[in-house]
């Protein structure tokens, strides 16, 4: 497969008008790490917003989606889907709270938060481990499906798409900052949905598929339903009752953090104001879940008809590296039926989809390294030139060693899978630590600690030959570390007084688990209301649901059913409208 000239002009012209604002803004972005990592906090809420969706739209979340819908159906996106609940919740409990903390990074917030060595130890090694190991796992998936599409669309092997990705990447996050990122996410993240929805498109159109009408004649019904199959008791079990129960509050994973955290903090601590840092979480949410899902499983429902088996796509592609042919290569080859035009537009789309998602996962990392790392522990009394130098230094070493790991992964199903098992059981602690004041440093090591050894343990086990379900994995680890952080909390040190009290000045947390230190503290109650917060939080979720799910009743042709979603988006559209009010009317007009 080739691209035409007409298609090499358009990726051009996409990657100059994208990397335009890391020219504009080198300057800006270099005077100080504030404006490098959180854009000296004046971002409004539709470009942070728009950033986030940009961010978690990568080149894998395609391959990803396609990967799931092959396996076990349109269902199967529960496993994302359910993450709703988390990002939700970070929406109307914790944006505000995030925004009034004042903090440069998420990992700031331990020794604001925390008192003692503790706290000091958790934020330096939170540096490390997710600043280095995490991240660059994450970013080895996303360099994976870039290499998988490259492989398919251009016939290059893996190491020459990395080397051309690496330099485009380095040269952008490290000359712009985050105020470059936010910028080029909003243009980028135009190219990549308008491509997107040209594949949806041009999918329908090929002969073994014949339009919508073809492709519900001709693939088994059970494979578009919303919800799995109730008679496989384990696929039920697996792909909903266990997100929607379990997954959703007590994983930790990068843009779905319970209470926030990551690049989704970035993009808070980065907003203008409280209002600003909700209503771009909030729209965030609405167009990763509702605006997104179809074209993706459109193009994934119609491969089986084009592809149905994995030779198919080996014979179709004999050119291709047979160690990267999974169920997630069906979205590239799908891509190869798009026109000249066409196709280019959608590799300017899927380029664009990448670069948004590594320079983030840059410059986030990058933030937690020089920030909180050698900042906080090497050199701290060093000027804001010489910390903007080392984070583009550090930028580069990030994709070297990205690079590096991408040639040990498999799928980007594999590495999710990795990764939700790693942060198992830690989610609910990030959700209590703002409402509970026992929460303390040592609750993190044990939830850290407890976590990640669980998860290894169960990984050796499988490696020697012991096949272990994940789902079971996933239950034993979040067990485990929920016990060991809880017991953290009571037989700990607690944190010292002063920093609770200090902590609640500038936070103001609602709720009874903070009414001691209230009183200390000799401050009015929080402006904050939780049963408010836990309407909205329904509210929300009942909106973007509807929408997802109406969405998905008219392209089904089920009109009926998507009225009665249409009349439930309306009306929790309006409550949600109605909680924002409150919302607003408690916040000081200083923070507006």
């Amino acid at each position: 497969m080739h691209l035409t000239s007409l298609d090499w002009w358009i990726v051009l012209i996409s990657i100059a008008v994208s990397f335009l604002p890391a020219i504009l803004l080198a300057k800006r972005a270099g005077s100080s790490t504030a404006e490098f990592f959180t854009s000296g906090r004046a971002a409004p809420w539709w470009l942070i917003g728009v950033s986030m969706v940009a961010t978690t739209f990568s080149t894998d979340t395609p391959n990803l989606v396609t990967n799931l819908v092959r396996e076990k159906g349109v269902a199967n996106n529960w496993v994302w889907w359910s993450f709703l609940l988390t990002g939700m919740m970070t929406v109307m409990f914790y944006a505000r709270m995030w925004r009034r903390s004042g903090v440069l990074t998420d990992l700031e917030f331990y020794e604001i938060r925390y008192s003692g060595t503790a706290a000091t130890f958790v934020r330096g090694f939170r540096a490390i481990y997710l600043g280095l190991f995490f991240n660059c796992v994450i970013m080895a998936t996303v360099n994976l499906a870039a290499a998988k599409i490259a492989n398919v669309l251009l016939g290059w092997p893996m190491w020459q798409t990395l080397l051309i990705c690496a330099v485009l990447n380095v040269a952008f996050a490290a000359t712009s900052g985050l105020w470059g990122v936010l910028v080029t996410d909003f243009i980028q993240f135009g190219i990549a949905m308008t491509g997107s929805f040209a594949a949806a498109i041009y999918a329908l159109k090929q002969p073994q598929v014949g339009g919508l009408h073809g492709l519900f004649t001709k693939l088994d019904p059970h494979v578009f339903s919303l919800l799995p199959n109730f008679n496989d008791w384990t696929m039920t079990l697996t792909v909903l009752i266990l997100p929607l129960t379990v997954q959703w509050w007590s994983v930790w994973y990068p843009g779905a953090e319970p209470g926030g955290g990551s690049y989704i903090a970035q993009r808070m601590l980065a907003s203008r104001s409280e209002k600003d840092a909700l209503v771009g979480t909030l729209f965030f949410n609405v167009a990763h879940y509702a605006l997104r899902s179809w074209p993706w499983i459109i193009v994934a429902l119609c491969s089986i008809l084009v592809f149905p088996q994995l030779d198919d796509i080996a014979r179709a592609f004999p050119y291709l590296d047979k160690g990267m042919i999974g169920h997630d290569m069906a979205y590239p080859a799908m891509l190869t039926f798009l026109p000249a035009g066409m196709l280019g537009l959608m590799v300017a789309g899927m380029l664009a989809a990448y670069v948004s998602t590594i320079s983030t996962h840059l410059n986030w990392g990058t933030s937690y390294l020089v920030h909180d790392f050698y900042r906080r522990f090497v050199k701290p009394e060093a000027t804001e030139k010489h910390y903007v130098l080392v984070a583009r230094l550090m930028t580069a070493a990030l994709m070297v060693i990205a690079g590096g790991l991408t040639f040990v992964l498999e799928t980007a199903s594999r590495g999710f899978t990795l990764l939700l098992s790693i942060g198992a059981g830690t989610g609910l602690l990030y959700l209590l630590r703002w409402y509970w004041w026992r929460v303390n440093a040592w609750s993190e090591v044990a939830a850290m600690g407890g976590s990640f050894a669980t998860a290894v343990a169960f990984e050796v086990v499988r490696r020697s030959g012991t096949p272990i379900a994940d789902h079971v994995s996933l239950l034993a680890t979040v067990a485990v570390t929920t016990v060991v952080w809880i017991a953290a909390a009571f037989l700990g040190p607690k944190t010292d007084r002063a920093t609770l009290v200090n902590f609640f000045k500038l936070v103001r947390p609602a709720g009874p688990g903070w009414k001691s230190v209230q009183a200390e503290a000799g401050v009015g109650p929080s402006p904050d209301s939780l049963p408010q917060a836990m309407l909205g939080w329904m509210m929300g979720c009942a909106f973007v649901y509807s929408a997802l799910f109406g969405s998905g009743s008219f392209i089904y042709g089920n009109n009926a059913q998507g009225a009665v979603f249409s009349v439930v988006f309306v009306l929790s559209g309006y409550g949600v409208l109605k909680v924002l009010q409150g919302f607003w009317k408690s916040t000081p007009d200083h923070d507006k």
